[in-house]
């Protein structure tokens, strides 16, 4: 993987309050490897590729609709290198074909094997089976958190984003927020907004980052993949008034959030926010899918 030559823009979203909001557009970084994304697998294959195995193997973990599956998916295509994702859900294995991201996944060469969601519960156990099968290939934790990924993130950050004082986030298992963490400048607030209830999310961040200025808050919104209808109204309407596209598990809920933060003048007057649109995209076909199911309004 190389660093992209095209430069990520920032672009101001126009508020009427005493604040300055901007995003940084890391979803235009690649057509099928976007956001966040890009940057925590840079040096987890780039490492491996180094190895130069004769038969390379990615094995990683992920929901039906994971954008980390999806993106790995489209390395291993790109690179020609075997992927094996672990999908959670026995259920979903009979009806994979009607989902976007898992045939997106199979036409790009991964093989899919189907768990228990008990079974997946239980990543360490499994990791531990998989590395002794496969002592060679790569595992790859869920959403692509680890110290890898901690410094691919430091990519995110450069000349363009130190005149912010918030840096903000969506936070799945926390290795964008630890990145920024870690190499934001020092007098840089970085706040991150927790899409997913997990108590042990602060403490698993901790163990990425050596510093504590970071600050997570609430942006679950019903809860992890759950959509509901004002998030869809917030979305349509930023995409119509902004023409920025959002998906509605992270960056969606996000940005939702900072708009009630703003009203609510959580920011200090003059403040300088920068959020980072995170990817995903891909997401949005299987989640109209599942809304025009339950007959309600789509993302546009």
């Amino acid at each position: 993987m190389k660093v992209p030559e095209i430069k990520i823009p920032i672009v101001e979203i126009p508020i009427d309050k005493d604040v300055k909001l901007f995003m940084k557009r890391e979803d235009l970084i690649h057509p099928e490897i976007s956001g966040n994304k890009y940057w925590k697998l840079f040096f987890n294959i780039n490492n491996y590729l180094n190895l130069q195995l004769e038969n390379p193997l990615i094995i990683t973990f992920g929901g039906a609709f994971s954008n980390h599956i999806s993106a790995v998916s489209a390395i291993g295509n790109q690179f020609n290198i075997k992927t094996l994702g672990i999908i959670r859900g026995e259920e979903i294995e009979k009806k994979w074909r009607d989902n976007p991201t898992l045939v997106f996944a199979k036409q790009n060469g991964m093989n899919l094997k189907f768990v228990s969601r008990e079974e997946y519960r239980h990543k360490e156990k499994l990791t531990e089976f998989l590395q002794h099968e496969f002592p060679e290939a790569l595992i790859i934790p869920e959403g692509g958190t680890n110290k890898h990924a901690v410094q691919g993130i430091k990519m995110i950050l450069n000349n363009d984003t130190k005149d912010f004082d918030y840096l903000c986030t969506a936070v799945g298992t926390g290795g964008t927020v630890a990145g920024l963490s870690q190499f934001c400048e020092d007098n840089q607030k970085v706040i991150g907004f927790k899409v997913v209830e997990d108590s042990s999310l602060y403490e698993n961040i901790l163990k990425l980052t050596s510093k504590r200025n970071f600050y997570l808050t609430d942006a679950t919104l019903g809860g992890y993949g759950k959509i509901n209808d004002e998030n869809i109204r917030f979305i349509n309407n930023f995409k119509l008034k902004f023409e920025i596209p959002l998906e509605p598990i992270y960056t969606g809920k996000m940005m939702q959030q900072i708009f009630v933060m703003i009203s609510e003048d959580y920011f200090p007057k003059g403040s300088r926010i920068l959020c980072f649109h995170t990817g995903g995209l891909q997401g949005i076909e299987g989640a109209n899918l599942l809304l025009e199911k339950q007959k309600r309004n789509l993302i546009i």
